[in-house]
């Protein structure tokens, strides 16, 4: 015989409450599906970004915060370090290629940062997608998400970003008048806080701020060779060394004498560990809650099925077998717990990436958030712990003597 007709005049006869539980179990089970799509897609976006810093170096202080301002430009006070460790890695045979990130302006919420037109470029990798890099001072290369146009002219305001929505007239009470850049190129988008960065060279910094362009004169050329004499201050050098035992040295002899130096990912390190173990409280908060819904609506079925037990008892007196009748309630209650995974997997699809979004516009990281395998694989055990748990009331049903529940 057939079970379906009884399936469906079961969940007809629930009306509502067929609707409401795999939405509450949907609701549990995208929480879970959310965390862990989320925390692997913020784990790729911060690696991803951090590939263009192979040694970091900067004042004793915290390396988290250096690491955190120089790679993924969140405003904070750096210690400086003496600029004239400038020259010493230009003529570092070790060294292919080093630039320094100065902070402290900003333009319309966007944070100004000084460097050199080598980083701009991250080594030659990259070309702007519009104009050029700059050659001068006054000039200013913007990243991919910067709402500007080439050939603006900008008056950078001095302080940290406030964001997009910044108020004109505290940015206006902080302007450094008489000084403008003129925006000359874009760098393609990089997915990174980078994307909403403003570059320009760092002796135009130097100078907007009263410290001279770090040469001997006014008309020399960007970057080293720098008089040791007149180079300001730097709170962070990109290193970009020739090798990999050249990195190790570099980062060993600059761990001393001032001096801080350390591969990005020794923090990044520490934040994952930080980051999976509220991941992991996450997780088990969430099996815990989903252990409670389930055995919640394992509950409501047993229920039900006691409701409807003269129904099988008639059943049962027409000629159907016990395995017709735990057929049809097994199939009832495994529908209603599957219905509520599959949405899970679904709503916490969108859940994800609708977290992703608003990480992305609070910290400019791309995240490609994705339901994977790992995900998939929670969800079909989940199925399958959904499917046994219906057995419950099946079985109920089952041993239910036919005299008993007609009586």
């Amino acid at each position: 015989m057939n079970p379906w007709p009884v399936v469906k005049a079961d969940l007809r006869a629930l009306r509502w409450v067929a609707w409401v539980t795999p939405l509450v179990i949907a609701i549990a089970v995208a929480v879970g599906i959310a965390v862990s799509a989320q925390e692997a897609a913020l784990r790729h976006a911060a690696t991803s970004a951090a590939d263009d810093f192979d040694l970091l170096i900067g004042a004793p202080g915290s390396n988290t915060q250096l690491a955190l301002t120089t790679i993924y430009l969140q405003p904070e006070a750096l210690p400086l370090m003496d600029g004239a460790l400038l020259n010493a890695l230009a003529g570092d045979e070790r060294v292919a290629a080093a630039a320094p990130i100065v902070f402290g302006d900003s333009v319309r919420g966007y944070p100004l940062v000084g460097t050199n037109a080598a980083f701009a470029s991250r080594w030659g990798r990259l070309s702007p997608t519009e104009g050029r890099l700059f050659t001068r001072e006054g000039e200013a290369v913007i990243g991919a998400d910067v709402q500007l146009r080439l050939g603006d002219a900008i008056t950078p305001s001095h302080g940290l970003p406030i964001g997009r929505a910044a108020d004109a007239a505290t940015e206006q009470q902080h302007r450094h008048e008489g000084v403008q850049y003129a925006v000359v190129g874009r760098l393609p988008r990089l997915g990174t806080a980078w994307d909403r960065a403003i570059l320009v060279p760092i002796e135009s910094v130097w100078e907007t701020h009263g410290f001279g362009n770090g040469h001997a004169s006014d008309g020399a050329a960007l970057g080293p060779p720098f008089d040791a004499r007149k180079v300001p201050g730097i709170p962070a050098i990109v290193v970009k060394p020739r090798a990999v035992a050249d990195a190790y040295a570099l980062r060993s002899q600059y761990r001393q004498k001032g001096t801080v130096a350390f591969f990005p990912a020794e923090i990044l390190v520490g934040l994952y560990r930080t980051l999976g173990d509220v991941r992991d409280v996450l997780v088990v908060a969430t099996a815990l809650n989903d252990v409670l819904i389930f055995v919640t609506t394992t509950m409501l079925l047993l229920a039900l099925a006691g409701l409807r037990r003269r129904r099988y008892a008639v059943l049962r007196a027409l000629g159907a077998s016990r395995v017709y009748i735990l057929l049809s309630v097994w199939l009832g209650g495994a529908l209603i717990l599957g219905a509520g995974c599959l949405g899970g997997l679904a709503l916490g699809g969108l859940a994800a990436g609708l977290a992703g979004y608003l990480v992305e516009q609070r910290t400019g990281l791309a995240l490609a958030v994705d339901i994977g395998l790992p995900e998939i694989l929670g969800v079909a055990v989940l199925l399958a712990t959904g499917s046994l748990m219906a057995l419950l009331p099946a079985l109920a049903s089952f041993r239910k003597p036919v005299s008993d529940a007609l009586r």
